[in-house]
């Protein structure tokens, strides 16, 4: 949402309905290692989700697709899938996105904040330390206006986990 990594013409906030912001996915590659299991988020079933759309040139379109499929698709962890957001103001069109699995492997399901927080702390990997993108996750959103008062308490959690076991 805030490091989109391709260019753009257009960011917008949206809101996809019938899906939530989430830590259910095992992270073994870009925030953990499969020894070492991290979380990262998706997009799973119920709520709504407030985040950004992006409107890419068709001639970097091909390009685009290329490194969100390599970025988001290491270990085909999630599915491809073409939905309707909303846009300020009651505009609606369609987005690609990438929804959580529940058939693969690393879909981890709906866990405790303390399950969570146990995942996350400590857990590192190609792309940095855990922690550090669930700090990422509630500084954007905040920028953005966006409250999400259950990543705060995960934050919370998970740093004082890790601040513990520096002491231990």
């Amino acid at each position: 949402m805030w490091r989109p990594g391709f260019p753009f013409l257009e960011r917008a906030a949206a809101t996809l309905h019938g899906r939530r912001r989430a830590f259910c996915i095992y992270s073994v590659h870009h925030r953990g290692a499969p020894e070492r299991k991290g979380l990262v988020l998706g997009l799973a079933a119920g709520g709504a989700t407030r985040g950004m759309a992006y409107r890419v040139a068709d001639a970097d379109w091909l390009e685009t697709y290329a490194y969100l499929r390599e970025r988001e698709q290491p270990t085909e962890t999630y599915v491809e899938a073409h939905v309707t957001v909303w846009l300020a103001g009651g505009r609606r069109l369609e987005a690609l996105t990438f929804l959580s699995d529940k058939a693969h492997p690393q879909w981890a399901g709906v866990l405790s904040l303390e399950r969570q927080a146990e995942l996350i702390s400590g857990a590192s990997g190609l792309s940095g330390r855990n922690v550090d993108y669930l700090a990422d996750l509630v500084e954007h959103l905040r920028a953005e206006g966006i409250r999400d008062r259950s990543m705060e308490t995960l934050l919370t959690m998970v740093e004082a986990r890790e601040a513990a076991s520096k002491h231990q």
